[in-house]
């Protein structure tokens, strides 16, 4: 089951923050982790006739900061007697500042709230968006709702295996981390479990049958023996996953397996709408040890499609853009 130590929840001054609060001091008691909390103000700017890094300017960083320090103890006093906690205000843009602060002190997750903005079409901003690109460690957004816990978790697991030696190790550490973080929260939520691969073939593009005259029936068979060797891979991942919780935690959860026919950007977000779900664990990135580059198309399409919470994970090896000297 996977277990964090070390937890960084992120308030913003202004913004109903008990629902964050009370999710990360929970799960830091079942995890016997330390818990950091920390607000981000943004870092003060010369206006006209004000010279940079003067008096004034630097008098009213300071005024910004004593207020966020005086909000964000209101916020966490009525947890302390069930939990030591650390508190911080950060200074700068604010997933920059996040991410140095989990490369710093070596948080294992970051939880939040995603960013609200009324004119956006979309649960996730472009902050958010930064974050589950660049941080290193699992970013948890947690959706405001009036529940405290979750009904239905879905895991979207990648089980081909059609990927370069070298990329397919760190593809299959990815998805068993999804499903442990996914099964654990569901233990811990008593919540239904779905997990969800999505495949399709390149064998049914209209360009690839006109070049290989493939009849209907050899088409159909190869449909078929494609379902099948997604099938034993999700099951092999299934029994990997008994493994390493247990017959009885698994009895308990009941995972619901879901092998989708179609491109993961579409299907995916349509059956976490189809079953109500409350959260969606997923990768944000396939690759690894590659500095700065972007989160995958298919993650992208996807996070911008959901309107529920979403627990992003990174491969094992991913190597966040960002670094302390910036």
């Amino acid at each position: 089951m996977q277990r964090f130590k070390d937890i960084l929840c992120v308030v913003e001054a202004g913004k109903a923050g008990k629902h964050i609060m009370e999710r990360a001091v929970t799960l830091a008691e079942e995890n016997q982790a330390s818990l950091t909390v920390v607000d981000v103000v943004d870092r003060v700017t010369a206006g006209i006739g004000m010279p940079e890094g003067g008096p004034i300017s630097a008098d009213l960083q300071a005024a910004l900061v004593s207020d966020r320090v005086e909000g964000l103890e209101t916020l966490v006093d009525p947890y302390r007697a069930r939990i030591e906690i650390q508190t911080r205000v950060l200074v700068g843009v604010s997933f920059l500042e996040i991410i140095r602060e989990v490369l710093r002190n070596g948080h294992d997750l970051v939880i939040k709230s995603p960013e609200y903005r009324d004119w956006l079409d979309r649960l996730f901003g472009s902050e958010d968006m930064h974050l589950l690109r660049k941080c290193p460690c699992p970013v948890w957004l947690i959706k405001p709702g009036k529940q405290k816990s979750y009904r239905r978790i879905l895991a979207a697991v990648d089980v081909g295996d059609s990927y370069p030696v070298e990329e397919l190790a760190s593809r299959r550490a990815l998805r068993r981390q999804i499903l442990e973080m996914a099964s654990s929260l569901a233990l811990s939520d008593f919540a239904e479990l779905h997990i969800v691969h999505a495949w399709e073939l390149i064998t049914e593009s209209a360009i690839y049958n006109a070049f290989t005259y493939t009849t209907e029936e050899k088409h159909a068979a190869n449909v078929e023996q494609a379902r099948q060797h997604y099938a034993t891979s999700l099951d092999e991942l299934m029994r990997e996953v008994t493994g390493d919780l247990g017959h009885d935690a698994l009895d308990y959860i009941k995972p619901q397996t879901h092998l989708v026919k179609g491109s993961a950007n579409k299907e995916i977000p349509a059956l976490a709408k189809q079953i109500e779900a409350d959260l969606i664990v997923m990768g944000t990135v396939a690759r690894t040890g590659v500095p700065g580059f972007i989160m995958g198309n298919t993650a992208e399409t996807i996070l911008n499609q959901i309107n529920c919470s979403v627990l992003a994970v990174k491969p094992p090896g991913f190597i966040t853009p960002v670094t302390l000297a910036d």
